[in-house]
């Protein structure tokens, strides 16, 4: 039986957090190693061109994401492991698709629709109107069955199977492949040092590898109540109790349940959490601080990916191009 094939990116907009890891990234790895699955994972940097226009961060955010995912368990010698740019029928792919897509249905995208409603005034770039059909081209290319997301990206993979599904129609055949969402920790907003969700466009962020003072003073900063050490402490509301709840085995979690039910102090609660972060991220840190020094390595590992996914890539291309009458 033939492997059934995921896929999912990241986009190198700045330093990740943990938010990042939880949501994103730990379950890739984890999906990674599950038999009877092709893994495709990619570095989204033209995605991030719609918001970044610095080429020096730019390179040290794609290094740096690379980087994280390795350090964080994913093995380049597993999955295909690459980088958007080095592929270039995604691109071709993504104009096909273009030629394809109603612009009802672009309006309608959510990161469009946020971006309007919150400054009307703003002049859009075609990149941030046109991300669903890029990010179709990233999922059709690979034949790929699922693609892990948030229930903020759902969308995006229901306009893929939209795309898909039109040039499929009007063509009569099965040139693409359907893809599914696979939902990655779903409606769960993993909370940043303020308590709304983590993301850096709030500035609330935690980075994986903060060095151990940094993590710990932002750990200290995490808000809270006015409640007493003694006070029975809520843990819906609490931030460190859902971020320790994320990163902590069944046995810590219940210790802290218990801890939150007959009195702890917010200090104590916060140390807990720091201490429980460094003792998972000690060796990773150390990891990725050796890859982010030798940048020569994480070009060797990405284009060796990439090598690997143009093989899909350019069947896949050559079979959409033959469908359309076009020929090399």
């Amino acid at each position: 039986m033939k492997d059934q094939v995921v896929l999912t990116g990241i986009k190198p907009t700045g330093v990740l957090h943990l938010g990042n890891w939880a949501g994103a990234i730990r379950p890739a790895v984890e999906l990674s190693h599950k038999s009877g699955l092709k893994a495709y994972f990619f570095i989204a940097d033209y995605h991030a061109l719609i918001s970044s226009k610095s080429p020096d961060k730019l390179r040290e955010y794609t290094y740096g994401a690379a980087a994280t995912w390795i350090a964080l368990g994913l093995d380049p010698s597993q999955v295909v492991f690459y980088r958007q740019s080095d592929i270039p029928e995604v691109f071709e792919l993504n104009w096909i698709l273009a030629c394809f897509s109603p612009k009802g249905l672009m309006n309608r995208a959510h990161a469009y629709k946020m971006q309007m409603q919150n400054n009307p005034t703003i002049d859009v770039n075609m990149g941030l109107y046109a991300y669903p059909i890029l990010m179709a081209a990233d999922i059709l290319i690979m034949n790929s069955n699922w693609v892990p997301v948030g229930s903020d990206q759902q969308q995006h993979v229901e306009i893929t199977r939209d795309l898909a599904h039109r040039f499929n129609r009007q063509y009569h055949t099965e040139v693409f492949t359907l893809p599914e969402a696979l939902m990655s920790l779903a409606g769960v907003v993993i909370p940043g040092l303020d308590g709304r969700k983590m993301s850096k466009s709030y500035d609330n962020t935690i980075p994986i590898f903060a060095p151990p003072e940094q993590l710990r003073k932002l750990i200290f900063h995490i808000t809270t109540n006015s409640s007493g050490i003694h006070d029975r402490k809520d843990e819906e509301t609490s931030t460190i109790f859902q971020l320790y709840q994320l990163f902590s085995t069944p046995e810590q979690m219940e210790v802290l349940k218990i801890q939150y039910q007959t009195g702890i102090a917010w200090g104590d609660a916060k140390e807990g959490l720091y201490s429980l972060l460094e003792a998972q991220l000690r060796e990773p840190r150390e990891h990725y601080e050796t890859l982010m020094k030798d940048p020569q390595e994480l070009e060797r590992v990405l284009r060796e990916g990439a090598s690997q996914a143009r093989e899909v890539a350019s069947k896949t291309l050559e079979r959409v191009r033959h469908t359309l009458g076009i020929r090399r």
